[in-house]
């Protein structure tokens, strides 16, 4: 997937978006911080016992594309995301829009289907992650 250069293109209800987790390890020091709290105690124990450099294969439910994550990535996606608690009503915004990508194994959605999943007004979400900023590492991409 190519990513869209956010300069070029302004994103509308149909762009789809996903997490870059690259982009992220580039650009906050402290993401593995905020993945972690993602924890639930429960999986506390499973943690301690993953290797940051190891990846693992995570196979897209809907494609049947296989995408390299890492074990604190891979945990999140297939176990800790698909708990009925993960995703609240009061979650902020940029956080409920992180945790539904988490949800649906970080397969690129439309600002649309984020907005139907949330509830939540589909403009509202594309005015937040139309700006400058990047959030979480949440960003747009061309299919193809």
């Amino acid at each position: 997937m190519a990513e869209i250069k956010s300069s070029l293109v302004k994103p509308t209800l149909d762009t789809k978006f996903h997490i870059d987790f690259d982009w992220w390890k580039e650009n906050d020091r402290e993401y593995r911080v905020h993945l972690r709290s993602l924890l639930p105690d429960d999986l506390e124990a499973r943690f301690d016992e993953i290797n940051e450099d190891e990846l693992l294969d995570w196979v897209d439910p809907d494609t049947a594309e296989v995408h390299q994550v890492d074990g604190l990535q891979h945990l999140l996606i297939s176990e800790v995301a698909q708990r009925e608690d993960f995703l609240g009503e009061h979650t902020a915004m940029v956080e409920a829009i992180f945790r539904v990508l988490l949800k649906n194994g970080n397969a690129a959605m439309s600002v649309q289907e984020i907005g139907d999943q949330l509830e939540r007004d589909s403009k509202h979400i594309l005015r937040t992650l139309s700006g400058q900023r990047v959030y979480r590492g949440i960003r747009p991409i061309l299919e193809g």
